[in-house]
């Protein structure tokens, strides 16, 4: 992406890291399907492996060098947790219908983005943020509460159910939002993507070893699809990282709204499942808090 740094301007920029908005819409089913066929750890580790070589190859690795601390040390860190505690809360579901819950939650993170942004003054906007990002997480309540009548207890039950996914699950959002604003303030332009991707798989491996995980069967079809889902995360995270560094961190954010629509889609499609109608009117009003995030913090532009 050396000829993206030569002239970016903002709204370029921002269509850039857009783009990686599809390609995460897509992952979220392969994810899940390769945990079911090497496994969480392994088949996490395995798709990281070949995105962190796939981003190598094609970007080179970055000099460490020229980056600074926090964006190399923290900016990196906060990375590799997200990955992490999002590949396994995907592959610790007790089922795809649950795959698919978990993430719609992960979708919380373009409103706890814009929040932080305006909290850190990266961003400015109107007081409709409030009951913007109250939407959201209504929407994500609606989510979890499955085909039941809504209640605390049945929410709690579902968590308790699966408790480390759904901790993982809530963690990732509020990580990856971190990892935005943090990008943004510190990165200087520095894409670490590369690097980032191979810590990743390095601690997924150390984590595999370590675990009583069974022993990894390599399959053409298994194989495949860790080839397909590893081309789409470099791709899509690399274009992150410069979209979030030079365009609009607001636009980009509250964009992201409308992934859960497109991405419970093409999930359900690829996992061969039936969403059911909570869902699709708690992802409705996930999406439908974008509109309202998008007006408030334009009202002072």
């Amino acid at each position: 992406m050396n000829f993206l740094q030569s002239h970016h301007p903002e709204h370029k920029s921002t269509l850039i890291g857009m783009t990686a908005i599809l390609m995460w819409s897509a992952s979220l089913g392969l994810f899940r399907s390769i945990s079911e066929i090497f496994g969480p750890v392994g088949g996490a580790a395995l798709i990281f492996s070949a995105s962190g070589l796939l981003a190598s190859a094609v970007l080179g690795l970055p000099n460490v060098r020229t980056m600074r601390p926090m964006y190399l040390l923290v900016c990196g860190a906060l990375f590799v947790a997200y990955e992490i505690a999002l590949a396994l809360s995907l592959g610790l579901a007790h089922d795809r219908h649950q795959a698919l819950e978990l993430g719609m939650i992960n979708y919380l993170w373009p409103s706890l983005t814009v929040l932080l942004a305006i909290a850190t003054r990266s961003q400015r906007g109107s007081w409709l943020l409030l009951p913007a990002i109250a939407l959201c997480f209504s929407g994500i309540v609606w989510v979890m509460k499955g085909d039941g009548v809504l209640s605390a207890s049945l929410l709690w039950g579902n968590v308790l159910g699966n408790p480390v996914a759904y901790g993982l699950a809530f963690a990732a959002a509020f990580i990856w939002a971190s990892y935005s604003v943090m990008t943004r303030r510190y990165g200087q332009g520095a894409n670490g993507v590369p690097l980032f991707l191979l810590a990743t798989a390095t601690v997924l491996w150390i984590k595999y070893a370590l675990s009583d995980e069974a022993t990894l069967h390599i399959s053409y079809a298994g194989i495949s699809q860790v080839v397909l889902l590893g081309a789409l995360t470099a791709t899509a995270y690399s274009c992150w990282n410069f979209g979030i560094q030079h365009g609009s961190l607001a636009v980009l954010a509250t964009t992201s709204y409308f992934t859960p629509v497109l991405s419970a889609t093409l999930t359900s499609l690829w996992l061969g499942i039936r969403p059911g109608r909570s869902l699709l009117f708690g992802v409705a009003m996930v999406t439908a808090g974008s509109l309202l995030c998008l007006w408030a913090t334009r009202q002072r532009d």
